[in-house]
């Protein structure tokens, strides 16, 4: 990581590091301004000189825990990879990542979990800096004649259906032991090799059957 360029701007990152071990000390998020003052030893004043409330404490954590994953999306955007294998690549390294964060200490991974579902307001840039980045892979892959008959927004909405296991952490977590960089090639595979408007007899139906009527 980029060292910080200012006194306040090394306070704040010490200062974040600290939340970050309190609430995996604590095994919750619910980490308030007077107890982060505490634990580092100095005033609630003095601590507002950084943070200038518990919101911006959050998007500070938020920062420094998307911080190696944004770096992730960036290179592999920036690389000379085929769109199949940028696309493989764009999910699987973030997943990697996440998968031994998980595997260091699940309840520390569950406490994130519980962060970003409370705070979504927070981390809800990230989200769409993700769709920014994957829309670029999804936009080079139509020059390259896949997706054939859909927009970039709705292949992105599709692709984000097919692979959320492997960026969305609360649904992670719950089958974490059984997500493999395996599946999710031939997922990406499966994408890439199928993925068009084309109707193929699936959508083919006037209305739904049931079961006893198939």
């Amino acid at each position: 990581m980029p060292r910080p360029q200012s006194d306040i701007d090394a306070g704040r990152e010490r200062l974040v590091e600290q939340a970050i071990a309190l609430i995996e000390e604590r095994g919750n998020s619910a980490i308030t301004m007077t107890e982060l003052a505490a634990a580092a030893s100095m005033s609630p004043a003095n601590l507002y000189r950084y943070f200038d409330s518990r919101d911006a404490l959050v998007e500070a954590i938020a920062e420094y825990w998307f911080r190696p994953k944004v770096a992730i999306m960036e290179e592999v955007i920036a690389s000379d990879l085929t769109a199949r294998r940028k696309m493989f690549e764009f999910f699987a390294r973030r997943f990697t990542m996440m998968k031994e964060e998980w595997e260091r200490d699940p309840l520390a991974f569950a406490v994130y979990v519980e962060l970003g579902r409370d705070n979504f307001e927070q981390v809800r840039s990230y989200v769409d800096l993700g769709d920014h980045y994957l829309s670029l892979i999804i936009g080079e892959a139509m020059a390259e004649g896949y997706f054939e008959g859909l927009s970039i927004d709705e292949t992105l909405s599709l692709v984000n259906q097919m692979v959320s296991v492997y960026v969305n952490i609360g649904a992670m977590e719950m089958v974490m032991p059984r997500l493999t960089t395996v599946k999710l090639a031939r997922i990406v595979d499966a994408i890439f090799d199928g993925l068009s408007a084309r109707d193929r007899g699936s959508a083919g139906l006037a209305e739904l059957r049931s079961v006893q009527n198939a």
